[in-house]
């Protein structure tokens, strides 16, 4: 029986695992992306299911996947039977997405004998290897040791500093369109934007089909967002592709990594947006600005008016969008709320409350004006027609 001592390269064949799955050391981890327990589903022989969302994050946080404590990721890789002398490759059933976020894990907390099979579990099955179905744990609990490496992951404030102050290159894993704020975030209510002084790198430029790209090909397009010598901080949409990134980065000789583990689904819930751009404006400031809209109807808002917005935003958010509100004509106010509805798709399952919200504030003064009702049915037509 072979041991593997340890591996020359982050990423391994489906054709270099297939050789070694008799390994003395060898752990296989499905790390699949919020993949639920399912007898009828396959998997590599004798994997075991590494289960980000539930086991390997601290759920007790309001981001996903958030990264977890040592002593929690210890508990966990040792009831996946993991040892000090193991040897870990991990897969994923979409060819190379969430497999990289388990390899980073392992990384952050000291682990360097892991690997990501290159194309996953569909390049398994295309090559026609064995497979089988899951099956419940029973291996004998190991003895990992976690060991954090606070450098591998980035927080909040560490990515306001790194933006702020330039101190590294913020590479964004997620789409073209999404990056430039043409395409919603898929996350309701997640606002759309970049993280000042970021870059776009699209994690599926790395791949083809799920396999990475030649070394030569991922160099080129690491080279034309940054320097090998520059330290670099990884985000996407929720610290998981980005971490396709950092895998491809280490491919390519860059060695000054990071990931920034809440990415953009903290850092756009935590900040806010360029009121001069509305798909980047939050909940509250569309809010704001609707009900400023139908306020000064009559040119002015009144005391009640005004006092009305604010039990509804707090009074950054209602100063922020009152500077900008000045500023616009009624016209660009009409493109405006227009534009930051569609961007957000915030109002998709609840109209109904927005649009009393709306009446509630005309009321306020106890005079519902045919002014106000008749922007009010204006409003509607333009959202609800939109």
């Amino acid at each position: 029986m072979t041991f593997i001592k340890s591996f020359i390269s982050p990423i391994v064949s489906v054709k270099w695992l297939h050789e070694r799955l008799n390994a003395e050391n060898l752990v296989v981890l499905d790390g699949t992306i919020a993949k639920p327990f399912d007898a009828s589903h396959e998997q590599i022989l004798n994997a075991k299911f590494f289960d980000i969302k539930q086991k390997f994050s601290d759920t007790t946080k309001e981001f996903p996947s958030a990264f977890p404590s040592a002593q929690q990721f210890q508990k966990e890789a040792r009831v996946l039977g993991i040892n000090q002398n193991s040897a870990i490759v991990v897969y994923d059933d979409k060819g190379i997405y969430s497999s990289a976020r388990v390899w980073w894990l392992f990384k952050a907390f000291g682990f360097d004998n892991v690997a990501v099979l290159n194309g996953g579990f569909p390049e398994w099955k295309k090559a026609g290897f064995p497979t089988e179905k899951m099956k419940p744990n029973d291996v004998e609990q190991g003895d990992f040791v976690a060991k954090l490496q606070p450098h591998y992951m980035k927080f909040f404030d560490d990515i306001v500093y790194a933006s702020q102050d330039k101190t590294h290159k913020i590479i964004d894993a997620r789409s073209a369109g999404r990056f430039n704020c043409k395409e919603p975030e898929p996350r309701e209510g997640l606002r759309m934007g970049t993280i000042p002084n970021s870059v776009n790198l699209p994690y599926t430029d790395l791949l083809n089909n799920g396999v990475l790209k030649s070394k030569k090909e991922l160099a080129k397009a690491f080279y034309m967002v940054a320097e090998q010598h520059e330290p670099i901080i990884f985000s996407c949409g929720s610290g998981i592709t980005a971490c396709v990134l950092a895998l491809g980065a280490e491919l390519s000789g860059y060695k000054n990594i990071s990931v920034y583990d809440g990415s953009w689904t903290e850092y756009g819930t935590l900040t806010t947006g360029e009121m001069d751009k509305p798909s980047t404006w939050t909940k509250n400031e569309l809010l704001a600005y609707i009900l400023m809209y139908v306020s000064h109807s009559d040119l002015s808002e009144s005391h009640v008016e005004k006092k009305y917005i604010l039990s509804r935003v707090n009074k950054q958010v209602y100063n922020r969008v009152s500077a900008q509100f000045e500023k616009d004509s009624d016209y660009q106010s009409i493109q405006n709320i227009i534009e930051a509805v569609k961007s957000h798709d915030y109002y998709r399952n609840d109209f109904a409350d927005l649009f009393a919200d709306i009446k509630l504030m005309a009321f306020a003064d106890g005079n519902y004006d045919v002014v106000e009702q008749m922007i009010y049915n204006q409003l509607k037509k333009i959202l609800k027609d939109d």
